[in-house]
Order: structure tokens, then sequence, then C-alpha cells
């Protein structure tokens, strides 16, 4: 059973930075995608950004690029999201998520549904 730890989240205010971690209790093929997915009170869970393991290809949700970067360190078995010029609307619940299908596209990762192991979440709030 693969384990996700997210780490990073907290208070900051408003054009301030974080970066999260997600680290994996195991190493994974270099086909398999690790996301990022953020869930607001009171709104679904939403994409924000995926990787595949070997970092050749990465995916973001639209109205997020160029302000958030993933990024990963294969050695340490751990994902990262940097948040720059955060926003009061980016307050929400971060999950971290693997997709361990061989066959995984990028094309597919902003789909919650298709990823088998969750993180338990880190809370980032950004304040006014």
């Amino acid at each position: 059973q693969v384990q996700l730890v997210e780490s990073g989240g907290g208070l900051v205010q408003a054009g301030g930075s974080l970066r999260l971690s997600c680290t994996a209790s195991e190493t994974f093929l270099s086909t398999y995608i690790m996301g990022w997915f953020r869930q607001a009170p009171g709104k679904e869970r939403e994409f924000v950004a995926a990787i595949r393991w070997n970092g050749d290809n990465t995916n973001y949700a639209d109205s997020l690029k160029g302000r958030f970067a993933i990024s990963r360190d294969n050695a340490k078995n751990t994902v990262y999201l940097q948040m720059n010029s955060l926003k009061p609307e980016d307050t929400a619940v971060y999950y971290c998520a693997l997709d361990v299908n061989f066959f995984a596209t990028m094309e597919a990762a902003a789909q919650a549904r298709r990823y088998d192991y969750w993180g338990q979440g880190t809370q980032v709030t950004v304040s006014s």
C-alpha cells in the first residue's frame, strides 16, 4: 500500500509563496503520474498540476499556469508544488495523488478518478 504524505501548507498573506511537498513511501515506475488537486470549502475537488515520475511531462490547470510550478526529486521520492503570487481564492486543502496505471497519459491527468492513491491533504490559507 503506497502512502503519500503532504507537507508545507500554512497561512500566508496574499502575494506570498509556499512550496508544498509530497513524499511517497516507495519508488515508482517512471510512467506513473503524480498530481496535485485542491478542494475549497463547499467546492468540488479541482485539478492543479501533474507530472510524470520521470519528469519529462507536466500538465497544469489553465488558470494556474505561470503562478504554480510542479517538480520532482526522484532520489527523495518527492514531488513539489511551488505556489507564487498566492491569492485568497487559492485557499484550500491541497492533496497529492498517484496514478499507477502503466499507460497513464498526461492528457487524462486532470481527472481525479484516475488516481489510485491519495495523501491526507495539507491546508493552505491565504489571507487578504
